[in-house]
């Protein structure tokens, strides 16, 4: 037997994004080299070439999945009996939502979990948020059994969602799900460690589409947790930008709003990657700014808005880099009049809070999403 057919049989995973380790197509899954596969059957840990590049040299690799395989592999639970663990990001919680959720989790019980806490100020009440969080997730047709807040990158309340994880679980698995980007392997990597004491186990990127195929984890119990591959939302912005543009549009710290007074027909650019048109209005107005803290905010007149852009996109409007610009999708508008105190939302950029009875605008990459929704602050 040769030891592809080997390999095929055992099903060996490559332990940090799922995918089924094979050795003879360096463009397909799951490849890695036949001397990285013996090292790493020696040391217990075996990871793909995608991975291995990406934890030590921060490269991503193109893969061949579509979202028909991701979804594909998701509708797996729709049979299982399990706790459902939904992630979604709180700093983006519209681009976090998976449209028709209750398709492919059937049945089974869902637990609402907001990561990224730590982003929000410390002025937002967490009993506020929650209910905010349920309110909106309601009316996206999802009824969570409960809504829990932590941040995974600093262990922040993990432990308080193991106890509830257990509290609800009752006899089953659990099946952590949410779209790219949320902080899904993260999460699962803290649990991994508190169990083990193993730092970092799985591969976590802010790229979106890091986890490939279901990763398994096997509980007490006898039960398993898994960690499923992410759903690509293309809406999100993280999709338009680079390594290094995409560095600085994602929140690292927790944010620090910026309140501008606009009058009307002014203009606000974020880097050159969206833009804030304040159209109309009867008089000067506060708008309140959540996004990254080093991203570049720049205000104009709306009169003088598209030659400035025209001018200085790529080098004072940054980013993206000059670099990126050629590979940088056209700025799409989306306008709205709002009638009570809203957020207009850059999905996977942040928002600003406008104020009721403005007219208003927004611009991103074509193909991203802008929407106005009920404040959360």
């Amino acid at each position: 037997m040769t030891e592809t057919n080997e390999m095929q049989n055992e099903e060996i995973r490559c332990i940090g994004c799922g995918a089924v380790i094979q050795t003879e197509n360096p463009d397909e899954l799951g490849y890695t080299p036949n001397s990285a596969l013996e090292k790493g059957k020696e040391s217990g840990e075996i990871y793909c070439q995608r991975c291995f590049r990406l934890r030590h040299y921060n490269e991503i690799m193109p893969v061949s999945l579509t979202d028909d395989d991701f979804l594909a592999l998701l509708n797996q639970i729709r049979d299982a009996n399990a706790l459902i663990v939904y992630l979604v990001d709180v700093f983006d919680f519209n681009g976090s939502l998976i449209p028709g959720l209750h398709r492919f989790v059937g049945d089974n019980p869902i637990m609402l979990v907001g990561n990224k806490a730590d982003l929000l100020p410390n002025s937002l009440r967490r009993s506020k948020l929650k209910d905010w969080i349920r309110q909106r997730s309601n009316e996206a047709g999802i009824r969570p059994i409960d809504v829990e807040l932590v941040s995974a990158k600093t262990n922040e309340s993990v432990d308080d969602l193991l106890t509830n994880i257990n509290k609800y679980r009752k006899d089953r698995d659990v099946y952590v799900v949410g779209v790219t980007n949320v902080g899904k392997s993260t999460l699962i990597n803290q649990i991994i460690r508190q169990n083990t004491g193993i730092q970092e186990l799985i591969t976590t990127s802010r790229f979106p589409g890091t986890t490939l195929d279901k990763i398994t984890i096997d509980l007490d119990d006898g039960h398993e947790l898994v960690d499923t591959p992410g759903i690509i939302h293309k809406e999100q912005m993280a999709h338009y930008l680079k390594g290094k543009d995409l560095k600085v549009v994602q929140p690292q710290k927790q944010i620090k709003p910026k309140v501008y007074q606009l009058n009307p027909e002014q203009t606000l650019f974020f880097g050159g990657v969206a833009r804030f048109d304040y159209i109309h209005g009867d008089k000067k107005h506060g708008f309140t700014v959540y996004v990254e803290n080093n991203l570049f905010i720049h205000r104009t007149k709306l009169e003088n808005a598209d030659n400035f852009y025209d001018k200085h996109f790529g080098e004072l409007l940054t980013p993206p880099s000059k670099e990126s610009i050629d590979d940088f999708p056209e700025l799409e508008r989306f306008e709205f009049k709002t009638e009570r105190k809203s957020d207009l939302v850059f999905e996977g950029l942040g928002w600003i809070t406008v104020p009721e009875n403005v007219t208003v605008a927004g611009w991103a990459p074509k193909g991203a999403n802008v929407l106005l929704r009920r404040a959360m602050i």
